[in-house]
Parts: structure tokens; C-alpha cells; sequence
């Protein structure tokens, strides 16, 4: 899949909407972007340009946003373009979800990592008290665009981080696809070659999505390595699919010790992480402030849980695994032994 430009990628989503009742926000990083500049960009409407950040994923830029919307006289009845990283595509879905009661928006996802997770499913919030993605709702875009000459110039530590995502889509889903992902050349990152893929993890995730839209049985599969990821990310301010691969490689370590999955997945995730991603940053002495962090997590059912999706075997997740403090400790202390 190609885009042209980006207007023409856009067209067959904008019916029925009035033109100017359509505005665009975008991360400010992406101004010079070859995907923006010339004739590519839909420059005929309003642009709302955003330092993008961790830290300013929060309503203070959300307010900001319904501010531009307001000041463009958009009603219920328009449509906000999202154009940027996840962080951006789940602010601007949360303003748009929350802007009169709800309008529609569309979802451009400039990263692999936000074409992986954060674009697609109707998940949008921002993070509140430092915890991540604490306020938010669902609300499913109207439509989310693919063109693969983003990726063209994403560093390497970014690219590496979308895939992590990758990754854990494939352990969930199937062996095919897992080893697909295990096949694919992380040395070249050749973004022809990755694409298919990308649209293979993305059907997986429509179609659990689409069976539990508001995530209250299987969609929970998808937060696969993301209790100890989140908590992980917060601690050690990493890109976020390096911490959820670190919490892949915990909680797979007790998918193999209470649930006897193979060792040979934790084995084959351990050594990608030891090649590209680095060892994690972390200690045992930081175990207890990682423990209270998990227990902040919005999954868990009660507030002394840890609520966790394992795995059986590729293909075989099982969710609301709740773990205690010893096991969250003994999956800690293997993860930082690599």
C-alpha cells in the first residue's frame, strides 16, 4: 500500500462532511515531514500544530484542542483529522469523543508504534496523576489511514519500539504470524517488506476489538506485557514498546513457571531483546516502588490485585491472571539477571 499524497488518502473518508466543518491536529515534529510539505498535506484546513509529549499528553492540551474547535465554530456534526504518534491520535480521539457530546475523527498514524497499537480499537485518553492513560474513552474513529512513507524516516529507536508491538500480536495470535515476525529482518528495517505485516497485526486487533469493543472479556489479551511494561515505562522513561517488550519477557517468565507455555518463547523474545533492545535499566532494589506502580494499573479488579494476561502457548492467551508480590518479584529478578 501507497499513498500518493495524503489528501487523496483522506478523500473517500470526508464524505458527507461539510469542508469547512474539518479540522487537522498534528504533531509539530512532523512540519517538515515529506508527507506534509507541497501538495501532499490538506493545507486548506485549519492545522492546530502540538508539542507532542509524554508529559503534555494531558487535559491541559486537550483543552487546547477543544479551544481550536471551538474557535473554528465546529459542530458535533464535523470531523477532527489526527495526524501524528500515538500520543497525539489518543488525545485528539479524547477531545473529539468528549467535544459536544462526541464528533467524529480520523486517525493518521505517523509511527509504526501508533499504527500498531494506539490508532486503531477506539481507545483515546491522556495521562492524569502520572499514571499512564488513567482518563480517557472509547470511541472508535471514523476511519484510520495507512501510508507507509511515515515510516520512511523514523530512527531506529522508534521503529524498534512499534515493533515490540508486533511482537506481542504475534505471541497472542498465532504461530504463523509469530514466526513470521521472527523471520523478518530487524538489521534492515525495511518498511516494503514490513507492511503486510503491519496489516496482518492490525486485523488481528480489529477483529478482537470488534468482538469486545469496550474491553471487558478477550479483548484483555491485547495488554499482554503491558502491567509490568506501563510500570516499567514510568520508571525508567522509556519508549513505550521497549517497556512493553520488557514486560513481555516478565510476564511470559510466569506464563512459563505457572502455566508451563514453552520456554523456547521466552528463550527466542530474550535473545531479540539482548540484540536490539538493550537490557533494561532497572534493579532489584527498585522491585517495591515497581510493585506499588502495578498496583495503580487500571486493569486490575481490586486494589491489591495485579491483573495479568499470560500465555498457555503462541495463540493461547488467558486473562485476568492475578499475581502476588512474590511472583511480581521472582519475574522481576529474572528480567533484570539478562
Amino acid at each position: 500500500m501507497s499513498c500518493e499524497t495524503l489528501n487523496s488518502a483522506l478523500l473517500p473518508h470526508l464524505e458527507g462532511v461539510e469542508k469547512d466543518q474539518i479540522c487537522v491536529v498534528a504533531d509539530k515534529c512532523l512540519i517538515r515531514h515529506p508527507m506534509w510539505t507541497g501538495a501532499q498535506a490538506p493545507h486548506e484546513w485549519p492545522v492546530l500544530w502540538l508539542e507532542v509529549t509524554e508529559e503534555n499528553k494531558s487535559l491541559d492540551t486537550v483543552s487546547r484542542i477543544w479551544d481550536f474547535l471551538f474557535e473554528h465554530a465546529i459542530t458535533r456534526h464535523g470531523l477532527l483529522i489526527c495526524i501524528g504518534g500515538g500520543a497525539l491520535t489518543d488525545m485528539g480521539g479524547f477531545a473529539a469523543a468528549t467535544y459536544k457530546r462526541g464528533m467524529n475523527y480520523i486517525n493518521v498514524p505517523t509511527t509504526l508504534l501508533a499504527m500498531i497499537d494506539a490508532s486503531s480499537g477506539g481507545k483515546t485518553g491522556i495521562n492524569y496523576r502520572g499514571i499512564k492513560n488513567s482518563i480517557g474513552a472509547f470511541a472508535v474513529p471514523r476511519a484510520t489511514v495507512l501510508c507507509p512513507e511515515w515510516l520512511t524516516t523514523l530512527s531506529p529507536q522508534q521503529f524498534l519500539s512499534g515493533f515490540a508491538e508486533m511482537l506481542k500480536t504475534g505471541l497472542i495470535d498465532s504461530s504463523a504470524l509469530w514466526n513470521s515476525l521472527l523471520q523478518y529482518d530487524l538489521d534492515k528495517m525495511d518498511t516494503t517488506s514490513l507492511f503486510p505485516l503491519i496489516a496482518d497485526c492490525m486485523a488481528v486487533k480489529q477483529r478482537i476489538v470488534a468482538h469486545d469493543p469496550q474491553e471487558n472479556g478477550m479483548r484483555k489479551v491485547l495488554n499482554f506485557g503491558h502491567t509490568f511494561g506501563h510500570a516499567l515505562e514510568r520508571k525508567m522513561q522509556v519508549p513505550h514498546g521497549y517497556a512493553v517488550l520488557y514486560g513481555m519477557i516478565a510476564e511470559l517468565y510466569l506464563s512459563v513457571t505457572r502455566l508451563n507455555c514453552p520456554r523456547e518463547l521466552l528463550q527466542q523474545l530474550t535473545r531479540l531483546m539482548l540484540q536490539y533492545y538493550g537490557k533494561p535499566a532497572c534493579k532489584c532494589s527498585d522491585r517495591d516502588q515497581l510493585l506499588a506502580l502495578m498496583r495503580q494499573d487500571k486493569k486490575n479488579e481490586h486494589a491489591v490485585d495485579i491483573n495479568c494476561t499470560l500465555l498457555q502457548a503462541v495463540g493461547a492467551p488467558l486473562i485476568n491472571q492475578s499475581i502476588g508480590s512474590s511472583d511480581a518479584n521472582e519475574a522481576l529478578d529474572y528480567l533484570f539477571s539478562l
